[in-house]
């Protein structure tokens, strides 16, 4: 009986274990991973920022996204693919759920090839909902004649590709400033104090004013920055709305649990020692 108690006993404590182990891993898992604002001139700078989908317990914030996406449309679709996002996945519940008909109309807006029709030629359509997101160049070369020889690396992941996630992303579009004294970035390069190097082919698509918000929001730098960061992290995390609600049951799982065992535990330890026999 000895051995029983200590079973039952270890299993609540292994409960209770792990459902916490599970908070800080989901807490960790949905942290940014920041890096340290810089020390001297040659580190990249990068400052933590508040995200509404940090945390255990995080979710998107809706008008964000959609200004964000907005923000991608009208500005860094120009040379950034997204190769990994249909048009339909707008619309899906835990991103930035636009309604069908806008949907419909956000896809219409590209042109896509399409074909070989009867005739046996390519033709052009407008988008469907199915559709993935408009490539900008046909292949890489294209891109990089385009771009002074820089491939733009495609947008679906990235807050998760780079170290910093959506605070990196801010960052660099936030970032372009006028370089320092001695500092002569090469030809064809701007200078960016979150880039490492400081040295960036993308030269600053950005200002205030450049992309209209319709719902009261300043078009400003900062904010078409933080939008689109924060776009970018939902198309590199879709189901991280998903993700939480599943976490959060598993704990209240796992702390029922515990609790249960711990009574439990104490029954057992009641009965036997009501039966225990009196020491002469």
């Amino acid at each position: 009986m000895t051995l029983r108690r200590s079973a039952l006993a270890g299993l609540a404590i292994a409960a209770l274990l792990v459902a916490i182990g599970a908070t800080a891993t989901l807490h960790a898992a949905d942290e940014a991973p920041a890096t340290p604002p810089a020390h001297n001139h040659d580190e990249p700078v990068i400052e933590s920022q508040s995200w509404s989908f940090n945390g255990p317990f995080g979710t998107f914030d809706r008008a964000q996204l959609q200004r964000g996406y907005r923000v991608y449309h009208d500005v860094c679709s120009t040379c950034h693919s997204m190769r990994l996002l249909s048009y339909r996945n707008l619309g899906e519940t835990g991103g930035p759920e636009f309604p069908k008909d806008a949907v419909e109309a956000l896809a219409a807006q590209a042109e896509m090839t399409d074909g070989p029709n009867d005739k046996g030629e390519m033709f052009k359509r407008p988008g469907r909902p199915s559709d993935r997101f408009r490539q900008p160049f046909p292949n890489p070369e294209t891109a990089r004649v385009a771009n002074n020889g820089a491939l733009p690396p495609d947008l679906s992941v990235m807050a998760k590709a780079r170290e910093g996630g959506p605070d990196y992303i801010h960052a660099l579009l936030t970032g372009y400033r006028d370089p320092p004294a001695g500092f002569k970035p090469a030809p064809g390069m701007h200078y960016n104090k979150a880039f490492p190097g400081h040295q960036i082919a993308m030269p600053p698509l950005l200002s205030d004013g450049v992309v209209t918000y319709t719902d009261g929001t300043k078009p400003t730098v900062d904010n078409y920055a933080r939008d689109v960061a924060a776009y970018l992290m939902w198309t590199a995390e879709p189901k991280l709305e998903e993700r939480h609600k599943l976490g959060l049951r598993v704990m209240v799982f796992l702390i029922a649990f515990a609790v249960i065992m711990y009574l439990a535990k104490r029954a057992v330890w009641a009965r036997m020692h009501g039966h225990a026999a009196p020491t002469a």
